[in-house]
């Protein structure tokens, strides 16, 4: 009884004290969210973060959210003491973990578009943000320790951080998008200045068990100069811009990649088997569609014996891709074959066994047929002789799909890579970014390929 009264009293006047700040003006709250930052540039070498990629990490990081979600009233109670989505089973999310002293205090997923789309796009509409130039990835289930939520962002903060540079960084994104409790929505208004997408609150959100929310987004892109003007001249803890684009957190392990991939994906055979088909029973609740895509993604024998069966009808017409696609960012030219033909310069977006999608600011002549040059990685170019089989304006460039009958050695090694039954981020620690001078110098050695 006595451990028991000053919890909830200390509960009451949390309760309390967001009322009276409630009461506020909104320019007020957002002022006085800012002035509690607390960003220590020095955490704790206890505090470890990284990308969860074994069954140990990925069992800790669904039970602390599962337990989270249900204090919160956002899931119910599941039998298994995880809370884990039919997301979670694609290449395309990415779990990030905060660990101290050995323990996993922290977690979120980052979802960029999928097979699957987005959770919140059950209630909200993307289809403005679909207009501009980047991709689009959706922050979810966030979850910290209860012993770390009134530490002033001991694991908060360090999260947030390493979700940013993880994502304009690593994952190819620009755009972020939310859907947060009300109660919520102002400390990422207020701290990151995200913008909502609707003014109305959804009153029910079937993907946290019917609670409201609110629908928000952030433009990576322009983000630092809105954290210059509003924290530079802040006190050191204080100063999110510097924090957020400056401060180099050695506790952050950043995933290796030899090739210039812009996901990270973890979920081998065995690990779908145990989060889907044993721990839950997600897989067996998927409908047909779903069933037929995630067969379209693993189309490997070990990932078919352990996916949801697929009925005849949907066997027989399942060939949705017959080689796996892996996403990637990497510079690229083409030249066609004939006569004063001039260089195209492209962006490969994503590549298979026998193809490539990539980006041009012009339209190619329908059909074309030429030499491709492609910068795989640092100091890996592959060179083939490759047709344009698909074209696709679109308001961010066109978007043309290769086809390549008889790839090179490097092409042929880099798909091997990719598609190894190995653990592909059991090695982390830092590597080449987007921005690294090293992806320059592959663009520069294009030039001369």
């Amino acid at each position: 009884m006595n451990r028991t009264q000053p919890a909830g009293l200390g509960r009451r006047m949390h309760q309390l004290a967001r009322v009276a700040l409630g009461q506020l003006p909104r320019n007020t709250r957002h002022a006085f969210y800012r002035w509690m930052i607390d960003c220590d540039p020095q955490p704790d070498p206890r505090l470890e973060l990284g990308i969860a990629a074994t069954g140990r990490d990925l069992e800790a990081c669904f039970s602390l959210l599962h337990d989270a979600y249900v204090a919160s009233g956002f899931m119910r109670p599941d039998a298994s003491g995880l809370r884990v989505t039919p997301y979670h089973a694609l290449p395309t999310t990415t779990t990030l973990y905060a660990r101290f002293d050995g323990q996993i205090v922290g977690t979120l997923s980052i979802i960029r578009e999928g097979v699957f789309g987005f959770p919140l796009q059950s209630v909200f509409k993307l289809t403005a943000l679909r207009t501009q130039p980047g991709r689009i990835a959706e922050i979810s289930a966030l979850a910290v320790h209860p012993q770390f939520r009134k530490t002033g962002g001991t694991v908060l903060f360090p999260l947030m951080k390493f979700m940013y540079e993880y994502c304009t960084g690593y994952f190819d994104t620009r755009h972020l998008v939310i859907a947060v409790n009300p109660n919520k929505i102002e400390m990422y208004e207020s701290l990151l200045f995200f913008q909502r997408l609707q003014a109305q609150v959804v009153d029910n959100y079937d993907f946290a068990n019917g609670a409201p929310a609110v629908g928000a987004t952030l433009d990576l892109q322009a983000a630092p100069a809105i954290f210059r003007a509003v924290y530079e001249g802040r006190p050191g803890r204080k100063d999110l811009h510097r924090y957020f684009t400056r401060t180099p957190l050695p506790h952050i392990r950043f995933p290796a990649r030899p090739y210039f991939t812009t996901n990270d994906p973890v979920m081998s055979p065995a690990l779908l088997d145990h989060f889907f088909n044993q721990r839950t029973q997600i897989f067996s609740q998927l409908d047909e569609r779903r069933r037929q895509l995630l067969h379209a993604i693993y189309h490997e024998e070990a990932y078919s014996k352990v996916l949801p069966a697929l009925t005849q009808r949907s066997a027989d017409n399942a060939a949705l891709r017959r080689y796996r696609r892996h996403s990637m960012r990497c510079p690229a030219w083409f030249l066609g074959g004939h006569a004063n033909a001039a260089r195209v310069p492209l962006e490969v977006v994503n590549v298979s066994l026998h193809g490539f999608l990539a980006r041009a600011d012009a339209a190619l002549p329908k059909h074309a047929q030429g030499k491709v040059c492609v910068g795989l990685g640092a100091g890996c170019i592959s060179t083939a002789q490759a047709k344009a089989v698909r074209h696709e304006p679109t308001a961010q460039g066109h978007f043309v799909g290769f086809r390549i009958d008889e790839p090179d050695l490097a092409w042929q090694r880099c798909i091997s890579h990719l598609e190894s039954s190995e653990d592909p981020a059991a090695d982390l620690h830092p590597t080449v970014r987007f921005d690294d001078p090293e992806k320059a110098r592959s663009g520069e050695a294009l030039e001369t390929a």
